[in-house]
């Protein structure tokens, strides 16, 4: 299977191209990258997880962490370009509008959304797909996601991890 198949980067398309879900964009393909490269900085999926940041932040109208993250997302994707993560897509053209939309924070635009070429006719149709069975999500929950979300999860294993650690004994030498 070629890697841009896997489930998650699919999801990633979906919400980029469908709803602009951008905090979701992060969400599934920080998943996939941890699962096949964590620590890898340098890998592509972390330019696309970038590039999702940086949209949400835009979107919010936080021009300077906007143009910070789109910066690396750009300079990721250049350094990466014979990826096979960028294989099925238009990557001339994910680089024009990453650029584009770099310009358009200099100069004060608003923000505007931009879609990822998909250039393969089954990749295509996967994401038109699940584009199509996407829920409505309501403008003020897509600006305001990383605040508006349900946190118990993250809650219970941060709180998890205070306890594991309060009940590792020191060790004093």
């Amino acid at each position: 299977m070629h890697p841009s198949f896997h489930p998650l980067y699919v999801d990633f398309c979906t919400y980029f191209n469908g709803n602009q879900d951008y905090f979701e964009c992060h969400e599934v393909l920080e998943e996939y990258w941890k699962s096949i490269a964590p620590g890898e900085k340098d890998h592509p999926l972390v330019g696309y997880v970038q590039l999702a940041t940086g949209m949400y932040h835009w979107r919010r109208n936080n021009t300077v962490g906007a143009m910070k993250i789109l910066k690396k997302a750009y300079k990721n994707f250049t350094a990466n370009q014979s990826s096979p993560y960028f294989e099925l897509i238009g990557f001339e053209e994910l680089c024009r509008d990453s650029d584009i939309s770099l310009k358009a924070i200099e100069k004060g635009e608003p923000f505007k959304a931009f879609q990822i070429v998909l250039k393969n006719e089954n990749l295509a149709f996967l994401v038109k797909q699940k584009i199509e069975e996407l829920p409505p999500i309501p403008k003020d929950y897509l600006l305001h996601k990383h605040m508006l979300r349900d946190r118990t999860d993250i809650l219970e294993a941060r709180n998890n991890r205070k306890l594991a650690s309060s009940k590792t004994p020191n060790k004093k030498l």
